[in-house]
């Protein structure tokens, strides 16, 4: 078996996992950090762990002179100011802020969303469909969810594209000439992102002072804290921030994920590609929660720590220990899935943890999920004779923690007749604002 985070076990880390869940199903180890955690590996342990309140999300739960050296969290986001967001908090703080932003993420928004997401996603396809090649992860499932998300926020177009560079340097991603997004860019950029918002913030509370009609998420927040909600200019800040960071590059892995396995699976792509036609909508929606199940954008839940000792899964943890539920290990337990590693579109009972469980369960999962039906039903649609253009040993998988997904997905097809053969999609500047722009 791969050692445990190398570059050969991130390329397929299925079996590795197998063997924890039989042997240690809570697991200790020294990660590449140097922090010493507890992995989770068996979806009954999993799903008490992620609601399990002895398990804090607060940072300063862990002591690093007793538990390794290493850093937890988001490179920089201490520094900057951002500590004080959802994946930071416990209630009853989490309650609050949750209750603030979770109304942007309601099922009627989201729904209302959608046709702004659809034409996202054609124009993306319209920037390679006339060429008869492309990389799906750069040119399509890379910036689709950085314009969504900024929509959302309020970020407004001409500055969209600073954002997309600043996700750059969150995930390492190839770039189509070869070159690969530096490393050590996240601190980076998340200084510069916290600049932004700072600004960003300010002028939308100057524009609603002067009862500015806006109904994005930022203005939203604002309202929130000028009118008895108590929500601070940092807390705003930290806010949107998370929104940005974990609401994008978990859905460029699930498009990217979701399409890589689609390709490797020509019957289940068969199966998608007919309810596609069809418009069966139950069977694209219970695709996407396979294919969440299957190889899910999110590999391990964020860091949890002990508040006192217990015990989980017969492992003794100490109080401060930080605890790393490996959702990618739990969701192919044979003990909750049948034939769990064989990708099944119409797998019935499919409650997997994907996008978590409890009061962190994924407060973007219906945006995500929207994103990526939208994203697969299309390419298909328009491509149907997509095909891989290298031999899956070929493809690099970005080394990581928490996230997984392809640095790059060369892909061939049958030209668009009527599609442009550039090679660029639009830019933020050339579309049409949004509500609240």
């Amino acid at each position: 078996m791969p050692e445990l985070f190398s570059w050969q076990f991130a390329a397929d880390p299925y079996p590795t996992y197998h063997r924890l869940r039989e042997r240690t199903p809570v697991h200790r180890t020294t990660l590449p950090s140097g922090v010493e955690a507890w992995l989770v590996t068996r979806y009954a342990d999993a799903r008490q762990a992620l609601a399990d309140q002895r398990l804090s999300k607060n940072p300063l739960r862990h002591s690093e002179n007793a538990h390794g050296k290493g850093k937890v969290g988001i490179p920089g986001e201490r520094s900057a100011g951002l500590m004080t967001h959802l994946l930071n908090i416990d209630p009853p703080d989490h309650t609050r802020l949750r209750r603030l932003v979770s109304k942007a993420f309601t099922p009627r928004r989201v729904a209302e969303f959608a046709p702004r997401v659809q034409q996202l996603t054609d124009r993306l396809i319209d920037g390679f469909a006339g060429r008869g090649e492309a990389d799906l992860i750069h040119e399509f499932a890379f910036p689709l969810p950085i314009y969504a998300i900024c929509d959302m926020l309020g970020v407004p177009a001409e500055d969209q594209d600073d954002f997309r560079d600043w996700a750059g340097m969150m995930i390492r991603h190839d770039l189509p000439d070869g070159r690969r997004t530096p490393r050590g860019g996240v601190a980076r950029a998340v200084k510069r992102m916290r600049a932004y918002l700072a600004e960003l913030i300010h002028r939308k509370r100057e524009a609603l002072a002067g009862d500015s009609g806006a109904d994005d998420l930022i203005s939203g927040l604002i309202r929130a804290s000028d009118h008895g909600e108590h929500l601070t200019e940092n807390e705003a800040a930290a806010m949107a921030f998370i929104l940005l960071f974990a609401g994008f590059e978990t859905t460029v892995n699930l498009i990217g994920n979701g399409a890589h396995a689609l390709l490797r699976h020509p019957a289940q792509r068969e199966l998608f590609q007919r309810a596609v036609h069809d418009g069966d909508e139950a069977l694209l929606a219970g695709a996407v929660e396979e294919l969440l199940r299957y190889d899910g954008p999110v590999e391990m839940a964020t860091w949890r720590f002990a508040t006192e000792p217990l015990t989980l899964g017969g492992a003794r943890i100490a109080e401060g220990d930080p605890v790393l539920v490996v959702l990618a290990a739990a969701d192919r337990d044979p003990a909750r899935f049948h034939d769990p590693d064989t990708l099944d579109l119409t797998r019935r009972d499919n409650q997997h943890l994907g996008y978590g469980h409890g009061i962190h369960y994924c407060l973007g999962a219906p945006l995500a999920r929207l994103e990526a039906q939208t994203a697969l039903a299309t390419l298909l649609r328009r491509l149907p004779d997509l095909r891989p253009a290298v031999e899956p040993d070929q493809l690099r998988w970005r080394g990581g923690l928490i996230m997984r997904g392809l640095r790059t997905l060369p892909v061939r097809f049958t030209p668009e007749c009527s599609a442009p053969a550039g090679t660029a999609p639009d830019t933020p500047a050339e579309r049409p604002a949004t509500s609240g722009k």
